[in-house]
Parts: structure tokens; C-alpha cells; sequence
């Protein structure tokens, strides 16, 4: 795939986004329930779930940082290249 068409995707994929309606009072509920009956497992299992929702967007953020790096830095490097065989 070329650039373009990577840039597209993207886009399309971002832009398509389904709103969902989080449920946070009676996930809170369930929660108090099951650790004043002494079941930690389901809090655990809550926990996991949560990190694993936050760390999708910030590799997301990472890598796209790291790329951008990795270009200009390059892109440094040929200008550099370009000025030192120029003179």
C-alpha cells in the first residue's frame, strides 16, 4: 500500500467511531457488591480491562511520534548530506 492510500484508511477508520454509553454507576455497583462479599476477582478483572482500553490510544500517539522522529531525523540527515556535497 502507498502512502496515500495508508493515509486514507486511517482516516476512514478514525473517523467511523461507534459512540458507546458507558454504564459507570452500575459497573460501580457491582463492583461495591462483589468486594463487600469478599470477590476481588471481578475488580481485577475490571482493572485489567481499563488499562488495557488506555493503552491502545497512547501506543497509538507513541508510534506515530516515533515515526514522525524517525522521518525528520532522516530527512535532517539528507539535507545535511545534500549541503556538504554542494560545497
Amino acid at each position: 500500500m502507498n502512502k496515500k492510500a495508508i493515509i486514507v484508511w486511517i482516516a476512514l477508520m478514525t473517523g467511523t467511531g461507534i459512540t458507546s454509553w458507558a454504564q459507570c454507576a452500575m459497573c460501580r455497583a457491582t463492583l461495591e457488591n462483589n468486594l463487600s462479599n469478599g470477590n476481588v476477582a471481578i475488580a481485577a478483572g475490571i482493572n485489567v480491562g481499563i488499562l488495557y482500553l488506555f493503552l491502545a490510544p497512547y501506543t497509538a500517539v507513541a508510534l506515530i511520534a516515533y515515526f514522525w522522529y524517525r522521518t525528520s531525523k532522516n530527512n535532517a540527515r539528507q539535507e545535511l548530506t545534500k549541503r556538504s556535497a554542494s560545497r
